[in-house]
């Protein structure tokens, strides 16, 4: 089922965002009392009434600016109003109405889809004042809707009349989507990958290093499967976070791993791999996501027999983990295999939900233990009864034995690189678990 969208668009500054964070319950958006926070379209789904729909958050609409962020974040909330089922515009109850205000719903009325007008910071809906939403009349697009985005007051009624005005609901039940985070460094090319795979410039592309504040969800369709990238913005080190916006936007980056099935990163080809690179990749391993890396820029890389095989072998000499991470050369510029990305997103999300049978699970422990015998402790014999897998995303095994603590950290390391060679599970994290019989 394809489900309905609703967007929040407005002048910069009117509550967007917090109005956005009300709806899901808890802060997605980055909310700073200033304008041009926000930047790109902000997908979230939510539910209300038991009416799911995306809810999308936009950055402030500057009609007839000269500056070129304010062109470009035009061009995204014009994109949300003409993918959305409803419109919701936002304005300031506050300030009253605005020329910008005029300006959008006179656009709005052109489009001719459903439109609520939210007038936001009437944080009290009783006192005298919470009249003054009524001077929104003249904008034409129906009710003023009044709302305190930051108290709640009036946000279930609001909700009421958006779910009203969706579009009837299919019968057909949505297949369970696979979360796609694209992480790296800032400037790497994450924001112009996902709109290449996603055929459209969904997210705002420049060459001004960070541009993407939010994580940004784009819902796609692949061979059958729903996707929803989440383009990030980029990790920096700790100590070039140094706005609230930066810090932000950190937070949401690693929540947005923390919530990933399979976690692309982007790495500039042209450079060695950074300290940098392998920190957010073991972000993601750590976090139980499937990984692939993606060594972007690769058409500006001079090109001899063996470049590929060198890149590949220098990266994962870095960290033992690469081994069993795949990497994709692409180029977002000119499109090259970018879309070789989505069949390995695919795999490695199969590869996260394997099962492997209990009866093999002990074959290969059996025939690891008997080719190489963990030391006795204390004269006494370490022994290894059974072991079995106990739960997906990503294979987790425990493995029963009599004196769990007592195996070294390089027999366990033997074991787990024997699962690794019996089954690969290329591209996702492994856990081995050491139990004593009759633990939980």
């Amino acid at each position: 089922m394809k489900l309905p969208v609703v967007a929040v668009v407005g002048r910069p500054n009117v509550g967007k965002s917090a109005f956005f964070n009300r709806v899901l319950g808890h802060r997605i958006a980055i909310v700073e009392d200033r304008p041009g926070v926000t930047r790109d379209r902000n997908f979230a789904r939510t539910e209300w009434n038991g009416r799911q729909f995306y809810i999308v958050d936009t950055g402030g609409m500057v009609e007839g600016s000269d500056e070129e962020m304010d062109r470009l974040i035009r061009k995204q909330v014009v994109a949300a109003i003409d993918e959305a089922d409803v419109v919701v515009q936002m304005v300031d109850g506050k300030a009253g109405p605005h020329p910008l205000d005029y300006q959008i719903a006179d656009h709005l009325r052109r489009t001719e889809r459903p439109t609520v007008l939210v007038v936001n910071k009437i944080d009290n809906l009783g006192a005298p004042n919470a009249l003054g939403h009524h001077d929104f009349w003249d904008l034409g697009l129906g009710e003023p809707r009044p709302v305190g985005s930051l108290n709640g007051k009036g946000s279930g009624d609001v909700l009421d009349v958006i779910v009203e005005q969706l579009p009837e609901a299919g019968d057909e039940e949505e297949t369970a989507a696979i979360r796609v985070a694209v992480i790296g460094k800032p400037n790497v090319g994450k924001s112009s990958l996902v709109n290449r795979l996603l055929g459209e410039d969904r997210l705002v592309v420049s060459d001004v290093a960070g541009t993407t504040r939010d994580s940004i969800d784009s819902p796609m369709q692949f061979h059958g499967r729903s996707l929803v990238f989440v383009d990030t913005a980029g990790l920096r080190r700790q100590a070039r976070v140094d706005e609230n916006v930066e810090f932000y936007s950190t937070l949401r980056t690693e929540r947005a791993i923390e919530r990933a099935d399979v976690c692309l990163l982007l790495i500039d080809a042209t450079e060695d791999i950074a300290v940098q690179d392998l920190r957010i990749a073991q972000k993601a391993w750590d976090a139980g996501c499937g990984l692939v890396l993606v060594a972007n820029k690769w058409d500006l890389l001079p090109k001899e027999t063996m470049t590929a095989p060198r890149y590949e072998k220098a990266i994962r000499e870095r960290a033992p983990f690469l081994q069993w991470v795949p990497i994709v050369f692409t180029s977002s510029l000119t499109g090259q295999r970018v879309h070789s990305t989505l069949a390995m997103i695919l795999e490695v999300e199969e590869q996260r939900q394997r099962r492997i049978a209990t009866h093999e699970v002990n074959e290969v422990m059996g025939a690891l233990t008997s080719r190489a015998r963990p030391p006795a402790v204390q004269g006494r014999p370490i022994k290894f009864l059974y072991g079995t897998q106990v739960a997906v995303s990503p294979p987790t095994f425990v493995l029963f034995v009599n004196m769990p603590d007592a195996v070294p950290e390089s027999y366990r390391r033997y074991l787990h690189n024997g699962f690794r060679q019996a089954w690969a599970f290329m591209g996702v994290p492994l856990r081995t678990n050491l139990r004593q019989r009759g633990e939980d």
